[in-house]
């Protein structure tokens, strides 16, 4: 009997023993740009997601969860009203890209400013820019800063690609991502890729590290009519667009030994977006408060 392969010997031996490499799809990616590109390519049509979703914080105080309606549109506009579990608004937090806004009805005050990242991070813990975050509530994973040709590739027994991004300030990018599993056996260059992990270091220490799960297709949004029938029917903000989305995002940030979880319980892409919605004005009897940081 002719020795058994190596494959064929992990088959076996799975159910029993773990250990066994996964091995790289039949065509691999050539390069980091060709995974990078093939990453970007899988969402192309998803210009913005709309989603309802639990939003958990951990930290030093301990755990607080609540219910998140929520807006992702690119490059960097947000919008996302908190609240509690008995349906009571704690928090609406808007930012065109530019502008910040936070409404904190628990703590009956209005701050504005610039949509810095430590801004934003007032209401999600997360220190990182507004258009990071954007990216990966898309299931994309931000690009910090580099060459194209700079970055590495490198296939893990885990099964998925390690890329490895080197970038300004001593900074440096690790993108876990792996092909959909539809489309192991197809060319690289038609490859979907799901990204499961961001993590982002500088100086040595580790900025973030973003987990990504629980990837499936989307559905499209729908147009907005209006109950009343006066003003015509508002449409998506993009094409048609049914590509995946992971439906569970973990963002840690050691240093502060804080983290955000994001699970959706649903999701769509390409809403219809009203004007301002990225914009708002002061509650009545709120005093106003403006806020700078770096």
């Amino acid at each position: 009997m002719r020795a058994l392969t190596v494959t064929a010997q992990c088959a076996i031996l799975v159910p029993l023993l773990a250990g066994c490499p996964m091995p790289p799809p039949a065509s691999p990616m050539p390069t980091a740009a060709a995974a990078l590109d093939r990453m970007k390519a899988s969402a192309a049509c998803g210009s913005g997601v709309q989603a309802t979703a639990k939003i958990d914080f951990f930290g030093p105080q301990g755990r607080v969860r609540a219910d998140l309606s929520m807006l992702a549109s690119s490059p960097a506009r947000l919008r996302m009203d908190v609240f509690s579990s008995f349906n009571t608004q704690l928090a609406t937090l808007t930012s065109d890209g530019a502008r910040f806004a936070l409404a904190d009805l628990r703590e009956k005050r209005f701050l504005y400013g610039p949509a810095s990242a430590c801004n934003i991070a007032r209401l999600t813990q997360v220190p990182i820019p507004g258009h990071a975050l954007v990216s990966l509530l898309r299931g994309q994973a931000p690009l910090l800063k580099h060459e194209g040709a700079a970055g590495t590739i490198a296939w893990s027994g885990s099964g998925y690609y390690v890329i490895t991004l080197p970038s300004t300030r001593d900074a440096t990018q690790e993108i876990q991502m792996t092909p959909h599993p539809a489309d192991l056996g197809k060319p690289w260059a038609e490859q979907r890729m799901r990204v499961l992990r961001v993590t982002v270091r500088q100086y040595g220490d580790v900025l973030y590290d973003a987990k990504l799960d629980g990837h499936r297709q989307a559905a499209m949004a729908k147009e907005r009519v209006d109950p009343d029938g006066i003003d015509p029917p508002l449409q998506p903000s993009g094409p048609v667009c049914e590509a995946e989305l992971p439906r569970k995002i973990e963002v840690d940030v050691p240093m502060q030994d804080e983290e955000v979880v994001f699970t959706y319980d649903t999701v769509t892409w390409n809403p219809p977006l009203i004007e301002g919605v990225f914009l708002q004005q002061p509650p009545a009897g709120l005093p106003i408060i403006p806020v700078r940081c770096d």
